[in-house]
């Protein structure tokens, strides 16, 4: 089995109240590859990256290096996907895990393996709790760094990791998980960077990153906010904090739901929808960043659902999620985080629990992959005309 490397973004993520392998066709490397605007258009498939095109949708998956050793799995990447995120070769412990000292191998081999394979790149993520280099936490812990020391080493980490990417980059997660889980909701007091700056270190994040790129959507990015909370409380929370950055002028372009769903409690597509739409009507995108959708397996290895129904479940929320974004114009982006159960995070998070991808654990497709062809065909084409008779 291939290893797990993907982390988990964050514990609370999984907190929610609520075929085959086909070969990659390089095209020719590009930084704003474009979509096929006819569905007869020469070349057009059947592979998700495809079919999305078609309606001007761009469907991505979450990737680390290691992934692109093996393969069939980087032939998959290649075909079925046209957006590449780095699962953690962007966050800061990783470029930077010792202070002055910089490793961009990762993430320069990401990007450029989705710059010659025409897909486009999301940037995860550059200011969030976890991931952080030991270097950076210990010396704000002991005092080392002070607070003003720590507001400026958070915009050099911006403005370098931006600079180094500046017009390479279609998306970048500014901030990544910053409201609580608590009905009513709000902006985390205990966040490690709210507790030390403040919640005005946000804005200034989407403010620096608008000076580092002036070309890249930026994105506020969390999980549980599109009603899978079941009470829509964190939804209600990050839409009015979005309504106020908005009237500040903060250059907040978008909004990512990450997306990750588990089959034992319920989820309403109806409920993502009317979200969606509603951060839409204040003029910003939507993307679903990191969908998967976990239940109970026999093992970590095998992955097999102990629940038969759990078959037909994992599939239609994945279908839900995507008839969601499809129904909201301004919904530009669907990711998956993973495409592979044996390079998913989610065993070796959320004990007892896996099948959370578009591919079991041999890299064949699964339902969940035929869902959202058929959704996507079906966005596409549209339904065929009826025969009268």
């Amino acid at each position: 089995m291939r290893r797990r490397r993907f982390l988990a973004l964050g514990a609370a993520a999984g907190v929610a109240a609520v075929p085959g392998v086909a070969t990659a066709t390089a095209s020719a490397a590009t930084r704003s590859p474009r979509l096929l605007a006819d569905p007869s258009a020469a070349g057009a498939s059947d592979s998700l990256r495809d079919l999305a095109a078609r309606i001007g949708l761009r469907v991505g998956t979450a990737v680390i290096p290691f992934d692109l050793d093996t393969p069939a799995y980087a032939a998959v990447l290649a075909n079925q996907f046209s957006v590449v995120t780095p699962g953690n070769e962007m966050k800061w412990q990783v470029v930077e895990p010792a202070q002055g000292q910089f490793d961009w191998s990762g993430a320069d081999r990401l990007v450029s393996f989705a710059e010659q394979h025409g897909q486009r790149v999301r940037g995860h993520t550059l200011l969030w709790h976890n991931q952080l280099p030991d270097w950076l936490t210990t010396g704000v812990a002991n005092g080392t760094i002070s607070n003003s020391q720590l507001m400026d080493l958070l915009e050099q980490h911006i403005f370098t990791e931006m600079g180094r990417y500046r017009g390479r980059i279609w998306q970048w997660d500014v901030a990544n998980e910053f409201f609580t889980d608590s009905n009513p909701s709000g902006i985390n007091p205990n966040d490690f960077w709210v507790s030390h700056l403040g919640p005005d270190v946000i804005p200034r994040a989407f403010r620096w990153a608008h000076q580092a790129d002036p070309g890249a959507l930026l994105f506020y990015n969390d999980y549980n906010i599109a009603g899978e909370d079941g009470s829509n409380a964190k939804s209600d929370a990050v839409y009015q904090w979005l309504q106020q950055m908005l009237d500040q002028g903060v250059p907040v372009m978008g909004v990512g739901n990450q997306g990750h769903l588990d089959t034992q409690f319920g989820f309403s597509g109806e409920r993502m929808t009317q979200d969606l739409q509603r951060y839409a009507g204040l003029g910003l995108k939507v993307a679903i960043t990191e969908a998967d959708v976990r239940t109970f397996v026999n093992n970590a290895t095998a992955q097999v659902p102990t629940d038969n129904l759990a078959v037909f479940a994992q599939p239609y929320e994945f279908g839900q999620m995507m008839k969601a974004c499809l129904a909201v114009p301004a919904c530009i982006s669907f990711t998956v985080w993973g495409f592979g159960d044996a390079d998913s995070w989610i065993p070796g998070f959320f004990t007892g629990e896996g099948y959370a991808t578009l591919y079991d654990v041999n890299l064949n497709p699964k339902p969940a992959f035929s869902e959202l062809q058929q959704d996507l065909r079906l966005a596409a084409t549209g339904a065929p005309r009826r025969v009268h008779t």
